[in-house]
């Protein structure tokens, strides 16, 4: 059975067991949540999110539709996720543009994450980090914009030096394509 706080607002029933959410977080009807996951407080998970087994998420974050979290991942404080190219005030996309963030993945307390890309398995978002377009599974990247570091020894979880030139490409995104329709 999972664990609600009494100070929580969760309006989804498909909450896995052995899953706690804390105080002051909010968890949209549909949202669905694995098992033995810990929802910190102060966080918003929306209706079109689906977060795997064992997942961390930190105070301060913000899970918008579209949202996919694997099994395995931790989510470190006040992480931004993104999911409108063009944000306007009650202007909405046709379609919303969710992250993946694939198994075993970390992302570090303050990383911005642009909507749109995936993080791959085991990758590891260095804190404070903008990411503006897809990490290749095992790599480790930093800064703003977000550049490869190194990779991560997905069998050991240390990391290896070795090079990343020609494997991992500017993250920059360069897609300004409107994909809304409102004037």
């Amino acid at each position: 059975m999972p664990f609600i706080h009494p100070l929580a607002d969760v309006h989804s029933k498909a909450i896995g067991q052995n899953t706690r959410v804390w105080q002051f977080s909010v968890v949209l009807e549909g949202a669905r949540i694995g098992e033995n996951c810990n929802i910190c407080a102060h966080t918003l998970i929306e209706g079109d999110v689906i977060i795997g087994d064992n997942v961390t998420v930190k105070s301060g974050v913000f899970l918008w539709d579209g949202t996919r979290i694997e099994d395995g991942v931790f989510i470190g404080p006040n992480a931004t996720f993104t999911n409108d190219l063009f944000p306007r005030s009650k202007a909405y996309p046709d379609a919303f543009r969710g992250i993946t963030v694939s198994q075993g993945a970390s992302i570090g307390a303050n990383a911005t994450l642009l909507p749109g890309i995936t993080i791959g398995e085991f990758a590891l978002v260095g804190a404070g980090a903008v990411v503006t377009g897809d990490v290749p599974a095992g790599a480790i990247v930093a800064g703003n914009p977000a550049k490869g570091l190194r990779y991560v020894d997905i069998d050991s979880g240390h990391a290896r030096d070795q090079s990343m030139q020609n494997t991992l490409h500017d993250t920059t995104r360069h897609d300004t394509t409107r994909h809304d329709t409102t004037d």
